[in-house]
């Protein structure tokens, strides 16, 4: 600056003042833009600072999950209860659940309701034990081998159209009116479910994944225990759920022939008398029985499946 200038009180322009804004500017741009993507600047001045993102699934909800699950059943029974006390929904049409209660509490007090529960859960558990194993073996040597399927692919899928309830008169003149029928009936049931999911997943499994066991140097039994049983366990945990149902309802079918015990016998009685509540209790035990089951099944699908990751919902 000259002193002509400065007598002048003129001063140079400052031809800094524009790319220091423009710097100012691009900064506070970038940072808005690190702002929304989750990550956040120091005021210190130093390098970029992440910031947690909590994705949707993981924020945590105000109410329980287990409390909202509850809310529709307990819906039904306060609608159920209304209907009943105003007269709409007749006692000999269906019992309301007050009655239904205190019908399950003297069941349970004489005896009744336990040595009934006692007799179907043995039914099932015998019948899921000789399906389930003749279903998995049948399903291995499909599976497994090319000759295996040529043998018994065709003749099970030949038998699974039959419906399994209308082979009932034949077990029992096969079998004659004892238990050896309505297991038979369960185990029949069972069988098909099991055989069906344990096909589909061993021969599911990747084929990229057996040609890399074998450039690894396993044999064919090291394909079959690392490779493709463990990518057949999630269709065969699938087959198990499915199985277990099924054997539900093949018992209420089984105790109808002629059962002198079990829950499908105190479900015979009481129609016989249009005890529409003893027949509602049987029925809640089915269902308890079945969610049970089927909570097992799930708590053992998490156990064995960890290695493989699922969507559960937002």
């Amino acid at each position: 600056m000259t002193v002509d200038q400065a007598v002048a009180g003129h001063a140079p322009p400052d031809i800094s003042a524009g790319p220091v804004q423009s710097s100012l500017a691009k900064g506070e741009a970038r940072e808005r833009e690190e702002v929304r993507r989750g990550v956040t600047v120091a005021d210190g001045g130093g390098g970029p600072e992440l910031a947690r993102v909590v994705p949707v699934s993981g924020r945590r909800r105000s109410v329980p999950r287990w409390l909202r699950r509850t809310v529709g059943p307990l819906a039904l029974l306060v609608l159920w209860q209304v209907l009943s006390a105003s007269g709409v929904l007749e006692a000999d049409i269906l019992a309301s659940p007050g009655t239904i209660a205190a019908t399950a509490g003297d069941l349970v007090s004489d005896g009744a309701l336990p040595s009934a529960m006692l007799v179907s859960l043995q039914r099932v558990a015998v019948g899921l034990l000789l399906g389930g194993m003749t279903g998995v073996v049948l399903a291995l040597a499909s599976g497994l081998s090319r000759l295996g399927e040529d043998l018994i692919d065709a003749t099970v899928q030949m038998l699974r159209s039959i419906p399994w309830v209308g082979v009932i008169p034949l077990f029992i003149i096969w079998l004659g009116i004892g238990e050896a029928p309505k297991i038979a009936l369960i185990s029949l049931g069972v069988a098909f479910h099991l055989y069906l999911n344990v096909y589909a997943g061993i021969r599911g499994v990747d084929a990229q994944l057996v040609e890399a066991g074998t450039s690894l140097g396993l044999s064919r039994w090291g394909l079959i225990r690392h490779v493709v049983l463990p990518g057949a366990l999630p269709n065969a945990m699938t087959g198990l759920r499915y199985s277990l149902a099924t054997a539900w309802l093949a018992l209420v079918f089984g105790e109808q022939i002629n059962a002198d015990d079990g829950l499908g016998f105190l479900m015979n009685q009481a129609r016989e008398f249009f005890r529409t509540d003893v027949i509602v209790v049987c029925l809640v035990v089915y269902a308890i029985l079945g969610l049970i089951a089927d909570f097992l099944v799930r708590t053992l699908e998490r156990l064995l499946l960890q290695w493989r990751p699922t969507f559960t919902g937002q």
